[in-house]
């Protein structure tokens, strides 16, 4: 089996994650909910978490990062804290769902700036006509259909200009591209652990700069006697028992990435995803969405058939074992923007374990595919 689909989840995963996991629910307790020794473990490891992801990410306090199910409800949590019925909030062409549908369950004017694939000029062209008199501003950091890599610090240094509150959607970039929080300027970045992190489902990260709103109350292990939210971070927004043995796969995961180095896992994914995509556009009836720039494309690849459907080449490269995710993946604006909405795409995302051999196999795996499908 070839695993091309990290961009949904990272399965390959350092073998600390599933270790420190196990440890964990053999070892420890909630956080703040006692004074014996299981309880001191969690809340030591728990914290050690907070302080590895602040250094990652160039946080100044710990205590502004806090720990959430996924990037969904991260940026739920922040949309939440900024947004109100009727404001105008723009967002890129290239949004997921997790951004689109919370805004409008708030009731939000949604502007989408939609510009051609792969061009950072004509985004941040249009975001600097935008911006001015909005009062929010969401961006995903890198697409996860095709892996434009938007150019979030110059739309992050506009809205700093007109003093309008920057949300980044770092569901795609983190543990595989520079993301830095006071560069940034950003009120919110949110994030998956279970993605780039190569930590485990259900955790999650929101980086917080800025006044937040609980969209989940209860129990805190902190200002016990109040009926309200504490008013002070992470228990602000940390209502319940924390998933620890999640928290400390994170934090393994985490670790090895600090290990490895985010530029090198860059510019290897990067380079796989070129690799790959030279070798498909070789194969007739393919289309496959590559920038020009390198720059602008990080590890996700998107293709599609003249004939063979999205959803059968996808279940045919399964049948071949190739994973890969098939459809609008949950990202409709996206597919809007590159004009591929009826049909959707095949992704094919890679991750630091992938190989330069498991890349040689794909063409011989997917002329399989095709045949199949075509039968």
């Amino acid at each position: 089996m070839i695993y091309l689909d990290s961009a949904a989840t990272s399965m390959q995963k350092p073998r600390a994650v599933s270790e420190e996991m196990l440890t964990a629910m053999r070892t420890m307790a909630s956080p703040g909910r006692g004074g014996h020794r299981p309880a001191q473990l969690a809340e030591e490891k728990v914290f050690e978490c907070r302080v590895e992801l602040a250094s990652m990410f160039n946080v100044p306090e710990p205590e502004n990062v806090v720990f959430t199910m996924n990037a969904t409800h991260g940026l739920n949590i922040a949309l939440s804290s900024l947004v109100s019925p009727g404001d105008r909030v723009v967002v890129s062409g290239w949004e997921h769902n997790a951004v689109t549908r919370p805004l409008v369950m708030l009731g939000a004017q949604i502007d989408a700036v939609r510009t051609p694939l792969f061009d950072t000029a004509a985004a941040l062209e249009g975001f600097r006509q935008r911006i001015p008199g909005a009062q929010c501003v969401v961006c995903t950091h890198v697409s996860n259909v095709f892996g434009f890599v938007l150019p979030v610090y110059g739309i992050a240094k506009i809205c700093q200009e007109y003093s309008v509150p920057f949300v980044l959607d770092a569901s795609q970039s983190a543990g595989a591209l520079d993301v830095d929080m006071q560069k940034l300027g950003a009120a919110f970045v949110a994030m998956p652990g279970h993605k780039g992190l190569l930590g485990p489902q259900g955790t999650g990260v929101l980086l917080c700069n800025s006044t937040t709103t609980p969209i989940i109350a209860g129990g805190t292990g902190s200002a016990s006697r109040s009926q309200s939210m504490p008013h002070f971070l992470p228990d602000r927004l940390e209502a319940g028992t924390h998933n620890v043995p999640g928290i400390a796969g994170l934090l393994a995961g985490v670790r090895y990435l600090r290990q490895r180095g985010i530029a090198g896992i860059e510019a290897r994914e990067r380079g796989l995803i070129r690799a790959l995509a030279q070798s498909l556009r070789a194969m007739p009836g393919l289309e496959v969405y590559l920038a020009q720039d390198e720059s602008a494309q990080a590890g996700v690849l998107s293709i599609r058939h003249e004939r063979i459907g999205s959803e059968e080449l996808g279940a045919a490269l399964g049948a071949v074992g190739v994973c890969v995710r098939a459809g609008l993946h949950c990202a409709p604006y996206a597919h809007e923007s590159a004009g591929t909405i009826d049909t959707g795409t095949v992704r094919l995302s890679v991750s630091p374990f992938n190989t330069p051999r498991e890349m040689s196999r794909i063409p011989e795996l997917m002329s399989r595919a095709l045949a199949l499908a075509s039968a």
